[in-house]
Parts: C-alpha cells; sequence; structure tokens
C-alpha cells in the first residue's frame, strides 16, 4: 500500500531525490566551511546525498 504511493509519487517526479542528493551534498559543503562540529567532521550529509542520489536514479531508471 505504501510502496505503491511511494513508486507513484516517485514516477511523477523522477528528479526529485537526485536533487535532494545534490543539496545534501552542498549542504555537507557548507557546513565543512563553517566547522559545525560531528556533522561536518563525518560527512554524513555527503556520505547520505551520495546514497539518496544513487538510489533516486535507480528508480527513475526502473520506474520508467
Amino acid at each position: 500500500m505504501w510502496l505503491d504511493r511511494l513508486s507513484a509519487f516517485i514516477a511523477r517526479y523522477k528528479g526529485l531525490p537526485t536533487m535532494i542528493a545534490i543539496a545534501l551534498v552542498i549542504l555537507n559543503f557548507v557546513f565543512r566551511l563553517i566547522h559545525v562540529g560531528w556533522l561536518s567532521e563525518s560527512d554524513f550529509l555527503l556520505h547520505l546525498g551520495v546514497v539518496i542520489g544513487f538510489m533516486g536514479l535507480l528508480l527513475a531508471a526502473a520506474l520508467g
């Protein structure tokens, strides 16, 4: 049920996960510039953005 709604949403907005991923990578860069504690030291947003970007591209290709 929720998976059907999620796939319909992603099929409608195919570029949204990729745009979110780009925003997370840019936000990580900004956090690295201003040294925001563990968030900038661990590059958490960078890794999260890359994973979301790859998953978004794979889902967009799979959903057509």
